[in-house]
C-alpha cells in the first residue's frame, strides 16, 4: 500500500418500499455496476463533513436539496484497502418528500427504483452489498451509533468487518472496516 485514500459519499434515497439505485456508467470506481442513488469524492473543503459532501452530490447528480428528503442519517461507514488505496465511504440514507416525482435522471448514469428485497441481486460493489444486506434485515432497528453496546468483529475477504449495531445475535454489519 502507498499511502492513498479515497474519501467518499453514498446515498441511498427511499420512498416506501422502494430503493433508487444508480446504474453507474463511466466511473473510475465503481462501473457498470448499481450503486447508491448519488455520490462520489469529497472536494478539499469538504473533508470533515461527509453529510456536505453527499448533499453536493445529490444535487449534482438528482438535482435535489436537503429540503427534499426527510430522515437523513449516515448509517454506515465502510474501509477496504482495494488497488493500493484506502476507499473510506459514508453511506447515508434517506426517504423522498412525497410531493417528489418519481422519475430522477442522474447525470452519471441510469437510475431505476427497486423493491428494497430486489437490490439483494443486483450487481453492486463488496462493501455497497454487505450495507444493503444489512439495510434490508435491520433497517427499522439501525442508526450508527449505539452506546453500550458489544462489538462484533469479523475478517472476511481482506476486511475487517466491525458490527455494533444493538440487536442480539445480529452477525450482518453495520459499519463495515476492510
Amino acid at each position: 500500500m502507498d499511502g492513498k485514500l479515497r474519501n467518499m459519499t453514498s446515498l441511498y434515497l427511499t420512498k416506501g418500499d422502494s430503493v433508487l439505485c444508480l446504474y453507474r456508467i463511466g466511473s473510475r470506481v465503481a462501473n457498470q455496476m448499481y450503486i447508491g442513488s448519488a455520490g462520489g469524492h469529497f472536494e478539499s473543503d469538504e473533508l470533515n463533513d461527509a453529510r456536505k459532501c453527499v448533499l453536493r452530490e445529490a444535487y449534482e447528480e438528482l438535482g435535489i436539496r436537503e429540503e427534499d428528503l426527510l430522515d437523513l442519517k449516515m448509517r454506515y461507514i465502510t474501509l477496504r484497502l482495494k488497488n493500493g488505496e484506502v476507499r473510506q465511504n459514508y453511506y447515508f440514507f434517506a426517504t423522498l418528500k412525497d410531493d417528489i416525482p418519481w422519475e430522477l435522471p442522474s447525470t452519471e448514469g441510469i437510475t431505476e427504483w427497486f423493491d428494497l428485497s430486489e437490490t439483494l441481486n443486483l450487481k453492486m460493489p463488496f462493501t455497497a452489498k454487505y450495507v444493503i444486506e444489512h439495510f434490508c434485515k435491520y433497517t427499522e432497528y439501525c442508526s450508527l451509533v449505539f452506546l453500550n453496546r458489544s462489538l462484533n468483529i469479523n475478517i472476511k475477504k481482506n476486511c475487517i468487518c466491525l458490527s455494533f449495531c444493538g440487536i442480539f445475535n445480529c452477525h450482518k454489519t453495520a459499519c463495515i472496516i476492510g
